[in-house]
């Protein structure tokens, strides 16, 4: 199945590969309830029979009272009523357009289907097996550990990359930008300077422009960098500490460099051993 900018993982739950996609504001996880019914008698259609359920109703309405600001509470008390009936029929997209729903999602096209956010994912489990909902359960767990476990091992090589050539660079700094009998004050000043040099040659703006921009995110500018922007970066760190040592001025030192990085950006964005630590390898994820 072709992977789109919303996929995350594909679990294999008793034989039955179910797919994982990240959606909403808080990018939460959201388990195909199309692929859980593959390898159930009824298919895709126990989806609708299981929104017939009364119970499904107030479980899916409750949740969506939670944590939906927009849900349509007023509809939902109609549909509630109305369930339970021989003739009541509700279809997702039926109850997404009634509800403004955003706890099961539907996509269509080839390689769409019927989403749901995990806590209904798993309530769907329940009622077409326990025994499913327990190894469903126990799958998402293990790619949550495995993601956590990959995410950590991200993180430190982001902060070894960014601290390899710090000393180098710091050193030509004091010993070729900052005189003798110089404030602390100043000299802090003059270390911030020639680290926005490296961030605007990197990424187009100075540290202070990036927090005015991301005011929500906690950190810096290079915590948020990608692995090749890092090991790009620590290379600009080198070479400016040896422009410096050249006596070259600021602006040309940071035309150079920004070439340069953009050059090798390039040649490090489809470097494959570098994605496989930038990302998860989403094929060692079932």
């Amino acid at each position: 199945m072709p992977k789109d900018k919303n996929f995350k993982a594909t679990i294999n739950v008793i034989g039955t590969e179910i797919t994982i996609t990240s959606s909403g504001e808080t990018n939460d996880d959201y388990i195909s309830l199309t692929d859980m019914t593959k390898n159930f008698d009824g298919g895709s259609a126990l989806i609708e029979q299981w929104l017939r359920n009364k119970d499904t109703i107030i479980f899916i309405g409750t949740w969506e009272k939670i944590y939906n600001i927009y849900f349509n509470s007023p509809e939902f008390e109609g549909i509630k009523n109305q369930a339970g009936a021989n003739s009541f029929y509700l279809s997702v997209k039926k109850w997404i357009s009634l509800t403004n729903a955003k706890g099961i999602i539907s996509n269509a096209g080839r390689y769409g289907g019927t989403f749901a956010h995990k806590d209904i994912a798993f309530e769907f489990g329940s009622w077409l097996s326990p025994e499913f909902k327990l190894y469903l359960i126990k799958e998402y767990q293990r790619l949550k550990e495995d993601e956590n476990s990959r995410l950590s091992l991200d993180w430190n090589v982001k902060r070894t990359l960014a601290k390899i050539n710090y000393k180098i660079h710091t050193d030509a700094i004091k010993d070729n930008l900052i005189p003798e009998n110089v404030s602390a004050k100043h000299k802090s000043i003059t270390y911030a300077n020639e680290a926005d040099v490296l961030n605007i040659a990197m990424f187009s703006k100075t540290a202070k422009e990036w927090r005015d921009e991301n005011g929500e995110n906690k950190g810096n500018i290079r915590d948020y960098a990608s692995l090749q922007q890092l090991i790009v970066l620590t290379n600009l760190e080198s070479l400016n500490a040896e422009f410096i040592r050249r006596g070259l001025p600021q602006y040309e030192r940071l035309v150079k460099l920004n070439e340069i990085a953009i050059v090798q950006l390039k040649s490090l964005i489809e470097n494959r051993n570098i994605k496989r630590l930038e990302r998860l390898d989403k094929k060692d994820i079932k």
